[in-house]
């Protein structure tokens, strides 16, 4: 095992409601800020590796969010927050929306343009702030999700070039829970609707992202 953070860092996560997960806005950081998805997962199987390393999580994924969202609230949810590490999970929104009939439809191509602008000014803004990016997925087994998977590939290549250029870690999440999916768990267990983790799914992501940093 690796005592991975220093005592007074900070990790930010970042994202849509994958990442929301339920969070309590009327705290800005701290265990309860961090709702009932992965960030909490990851968080209790951290401390209880580690229960005297002093680390400050905060979660600031919100509900509906896609990577133009990430943009708008760049100045008070990234730079404000000044986080030593910053785990992005984005995307699924960006394809979702183009199916519910939604007017604002996100092409792959600006898909990679919102979201390298992000990259981009985390990296001029924060140049010491490592990068951690999650793939987004869908289970398109799920019969509701099974029409995604050409505009989600599309978008899931992006993220991971933009990984290669941008990011100090990658979780594949997409490969990974596709394949728990088919070999260790029941689809639904993993996620009731495709898109949002059952408490089995974020466990899965915060295993994952304990093993990309090396904890475990």
């Amino acid at each position: 095992m690796n005592r991975f953070f220093k005592d007074g860092m900070t990790m930010l996560f970042q994202g849509d409601s994958v990442t929301d997960a339920g969070r309590n806005r009327s705290i800005p950081e701290g265990p309860l800020c961090l709702g009932e998805g992965y960030p909490d997962a990851f968080f209790a199987m951290y401390g209880n590796l580690f229960p005297d390393n002093m680390v400050r999580f905060v979660n600031r994924g919100v509900s509906g969010d896609r990577t133009n969202d990430l943009l708008e609230r760049y100045e008070k949810d990234f730079k404000e927050v000044n986080p030593d590490i910053i785990s992005i999970m984005i995307g699924i929104n960006n394809t979702w929306r183009n199916f519910d009939g939604g007017a604002d439809y996100c092409s792959a191509e600006r898909f990679e343009e919102e979201y390298e602008e992000l990259l981009a000014k985390i990296k001029a803004d924060m140049p010491d702030t490592k990068i951690m990016i999650i793939e987004q997925f869908a289970l398109t087994a799920h019969p509701d999700r099974n029409t995604w998977q050409e505009d989600l590939d599309a978008k899931r290549e992006v993220t991971r070039k933009l990984a290669f250029k941008y990011a100090d870690w990658f979780v594949p999440m997409y490969d990974i829970i596709t394949e728990a999916a088919e070999n260790d768990f029941d689809l639904y267990e993993l996620s009731p609707d495709g898109v949002h983790p059952g408490a089995t799914g974020h466990k899965l992501i915060a295993v994952e992202m304990l093993k990309a940093f090396e904890i475990i």
